[in-house]
């Protein structure tokens, strides 16, 4: 996590009830933690000056969850969580500091964010891309890093898309960074994802 000047946030999604998985997914057993873990240390490893967790669906363990992992972890409740992704980023983003410049988008369920990817990304914005994600094998993964003239587009997202649709209509101003392994694709959906 970066401290002074830096104006990027982390804003980890949470707030999915985790239906296919049958329920407690994110606090779910994983490399000798919970599963919400892994996308917490990509984000703090980050560089950002915070990290925000969007809660929903089982908001009271989920934020135990991330309390236990960093006391620093920022928490923000999407109460129409249940609308979908686009609701938890509306959330999310509405929730920053106004001076922020671009925000990382991680999810929950994606632990394995191989790290050495997210200074590309960040550089990437920095140079005027008005987002970054990164790429394995030809295929767009995330995080992404949303620069903060996509803000308004993503505080007006509806459904369950999340940032999909604006992403999409960048095209080619979309930065995409080569990521070194497929942690930007790998994501738990049930319970057979898990090792």
């Amino acid at each position: 996590m970066a401290t002074g000047g830096e104006a990027f946030e982390a804003v980890v999604l949470a707030a999915g009830a985790g239906s296919r998985f049958g329920g407690g997914k994110l606090t779910a057993p994983w490399n000798g933690g919970v599963l919400l873990d892994g996308a917490l240390a990509a984000a703090f490893a980050a560089p950002v000056r915070a990290v925000t967790l969007v809660t929903g669906a089982d908001a009271e363990t989920v934020a135990a969850a991330a309390r236990t992992f960093d006391a620093r972890v920022r928490i923000v409740h999407a109460a129409d969580h249940a609308e979908g992704m686009g609701a938890s980023l509306r959330t999310g983003i509405a929730s920053l500091p106004a001076d922020t410049a671009g925000a990382f988008v991680f999810l929950g369920d994606m632990p394995r964010v191989p790290v050495a990817v997210l200074a590309s990304l960040a550089e990437a914005v920095r140079r005027g891309a008005p987002a970054a994600a990164p790429a394995f094998e030809g295929r767009r993964g995330n995080p992404v890093l949303l620069g903060r003239e996509l803000f308004p587009q993503l505080l007006a997202l509806t459904g369950d898309a999340g940032a999909r649709t604006v992403l999409q209509r960048l095209a080619d101003h979309l930065a995409l960074i080569e990521a070194p392994d497929d942690g930007v694709l790998f994501d738990v959906d049930e319970r057979g994802d898990l090792p």
